[in-house]
């Protein structure tokens, strides 16, 4: 399948999860409360079927959900790819038990994951996180720190959570532990945010953690974070081109309708022009996330740079639209509740969260400069 194009049976999926979120999810999310997990809407998403979808299906599969379940219900949309971003180094590197006990619990919405990378002082520079895997005398270790801005803390039950078990070694000393909420001396405080979804702060006051914990190898962990991230950081963009595509819609709606200086707003050149330039983003931005997530599908040797040149591109696309979108709006679309209100503050965050848009152009630049062909000496 070409990574530009969707076949039928794609494109009446995409129409039908729309559909779903606008009817089914979308009541669910208004019921519940900014900052805090909706595990009723959870629960519709997986009789929806759509978190188990999560570890049967692959990249472009993962995107086709984001952008589709974006454009009507983001609220649906951030809660089915955080169970996903949390689980997903337990389905990748988990041990047949750490699976079977928690994956099913996923799949049906009774779980709540979350992934616990960033620290206050490593959010971009992840290989310099500091929250230290101290060994107990045993075959275990003590975990004591601080991780912080965590999606779903401190409400989640089980935690993805990276900690340095060998001191001075950057990447190659993190190791990946799955650790239950429930652990003794793992205590959090919720974060109040501009985005709506909740975030909070974890605190580890030695929590034990043993050899049963660790997801993959010991000291191997920052490549279990970065494979996760491979393959979600697409998928982000994914979510930010369904946000463009949801603001791109209203504001070709409110320009036909408008009436202003003796016609309508897309009587205006300058304004018809505007939203020719926000269709054209939002296409690009699409058919790069498209193309990412298909390589990866693939196995091409390229997915990191294509990953991230996907996240960059339509995460400052989407900024760029949303954006545009209420500023041709007016003073309506500031308004709470508003479509546009809503977007302006949900659109932000991915441009930071996941790798900042500076950390992808930094991937990018490495990549390239690591498959350039040495030039002759002249």
């Amino acid at each position: 399948m070409p990574a530009f194009s969707l076949g039928p049976e794609q494109t009446a999926w995409c129409a039908e999860l729309r559909t779903l979120a606008a009817e089914r999810l979308r009541p669910l999310a208004d019921k519940g409360e900014p900052g805090h997990v909706n595990r009723p809407l959870l629960a519709e998403l997986a009789r929806l079927g759509l978190l188990a979808r999560l570890f049967a299906s692959g990249a472009l599969d993962l995107c086709l959900m984001r952008e589709s379940l974006a454009q009507a219900c983001t609220e649906a949309e951030t809660a089915l790819a955080l169970q996903g971003l949390g689980a997903h180094p337990v389905h990748a590197h988990g041990s047949p038990a750490q699976r079977e006990r928690w994956l099913p619990r996923v799949a049906d919405g009774s779980a709540v994951a979350a992934f616990a990378l960033s620290e206050p002082g490593a959010g971009s520079d992840a290989a310099a996180l500091s929250l230290a895997a101290e060994p107990d005398g045993g075959e275990g270790w003590r975990l004591t720190g601080v991780k912080c801005w965590i999606s779903n803390a401190p409400e989640a039950d089980f935690y993805t959570v990276f900690a340095r078990t060998t001191p001075g070694a950057g990447a190659r000393g993190v190791t990946a532990f799955l650790v239950p909420a429930d652990r003794p001396g793992l205590t959090g405080s919720a974060l109040e945010m501009l985005s709506p979804h909740p975030i909070g702060a974890l605190d580890f006051d030695a929590v034990p953690v043993g050899a049963d914990d660790v997801l993959g190898e010991r000291d191997r962990g920052f490549a279990v974070a970065m494979g996760t991230l491979n393959l979600f950081r697409p998928s982000v963009g994914a979510f930010a081109v369904g946000m463009a595509q949801a603001a791109l819609d209203a504001t070709v709606a409110h320009t036909r309708r408008r009436e202003a200086f003796h016609g309508t707003l897309r009587d205006l050149q300058t304004v018809s022009h505007q939203v020719a330039e926000m269709a054209l983003r939002t296409e690009a931005a699409r058919l790069m996330v498209y193309a990412a997530a298909t390589a990866y599908d693939e196995g091409a040797a390229d997915v990191p740079k294509r990953a991230a040149m996907a996240k960059l591109l339509a995460t400052e696309t989407a900024q760029f639209v949303v954006d545009t979108a209420v500023q041709l709006h007016g003073a309506r679309a500031l308004r709470r509740g508003h479509l546009l209100e809503h977007l302006y503050r949900e659109v932000r965050a991915p441009r930071i969260y996941e790798g900042a848009s500076e950390v992808q152009r930094g991937i990018i630049a490495k990549e390239l400069y690591a498959t350039a062909r040495p030039e002759e000496a002249r």
